[in-house]
């Protein structure tokens, strides 16, 4: 089944962030299948491929409402998750994949949690704004040491070689995963400008895709260009949210099957999906 577009509004660009605060951005406003506009960027064109995509739910699995999730991750066929908020900071492997043993440890208690990933047979997870990030053992979570960050944390990846790590910029860091040296960095453009606000970022067949940080949309960015090739509208998984917090956040690829979960800040669920491209009608 396909479903049709009407995009309205020429192209807003998200800007680099302010990184005194996350906040929300303006952007086009996108008519899905008869569905209430929903706050998305327009594909982008150009230099680019400007593919778009929609989603289909598979699968749902519960999650914690009192989990702010900043990272999701799958490793040897577990789930893994960490959380944010200052005391509620945390990692967590959920059970809900392979059916073995959940577990979960505590960040301290003043660090505010983001993104993570996993490099071997270790968890690497940020802080915000602490200046640091920690190693944990994947199995029984517990912390083997700390690093150093220049800048703010938000998300991070691993593409079997290097780290990557957004800082709520339009500007990607590659980092080494042994000594965490910054080996490089990636500007992300959209149209030849700078895309901002990029946030948890997952490695998937070759690309970096990474939530924007308040919106309802997946972005798919060439790790050799750090062009925007291709962007998943996801408008209308989760539309019971209490307040601006509950924001689509968290990818989770396992190469080893194919499967893609995704879930939010505050979300009851975790959505195992797939997702196909759509056809876009432009309007005049």
């Amino acid at each position: 089944m396909k479903i049709m577009l009407l995009l309205f509004l020429p192209l807003v660009i998200l800007a680099a962030c302010d990184k005194g605060a996350k906040e929300s951005v303006s952007v086009p406003a996108v008519s899905v299948a008869g569905q209430a506009p929903q706050p998305t960027p327009q594909p982008p064109s150009g230099d680019d491929r400007g593919q778009v995509y929609t989603y289909r739910i598979i699968n749902r699995f519960p999650h914690d409402m009192n989990n702010f999730t900043q990272g999701l991750f799958i490793a040897e066929g577990e789930l893994y998750e960490s959380t944010g908020k200052i005391g509620q900071s945390k990692l967590i492997r959920h059970a809900i994949l392979s059916g073995g043993k959940g577990a979960e440890r505590p960040l301290p208690n003043n660090i505010f949690g983001e993104g993570s990933t996993s490099v071997g047979d270790k968890i690497i997870a940020l802080s915000w704004r602490a200046g640091k990030g920690f190693i944990h053992d994947r199995d029984t979570l517990e912390p083997l040491g700390s690093f150093a960050i220049r800048t703010e944390g938000w998300g991070l990846t691993f593409d079997g070689e290097k780290l990557i790590m957004s800082d709520g910029s339009s500007r990607l860091r590659f980092l080494d995963p042994q000594s965490f040296e910054e080996m490089g960095t990636l500007s992300v453009t959209i149209n030849g400008q700078p895309l901002g606000y990029l946030n948890e970022l997952e490695w998937v067949d070759g690309e970096i895709w990474a939530n924007v940080w308040k919106q309802d949309a997946i972005v798919r960015i060439d790790p050799a260009t750090g062009h925007v090739t291709g962007l998943i509208d996801m408008s209308g998984l989760y539309d019971q949210r209490r307040d601006e917090d509950e924001v689509l956040n968290g990818i989770a690829y396992d190469p080893e099957t194919g499967r893609l979960f995704v879930t939010g800040k505050y979300w009851p669920e975790i959505f195992e999906i797939e997702i196909f491209e759509i056809e876009i009608i432009k309007t005049p």
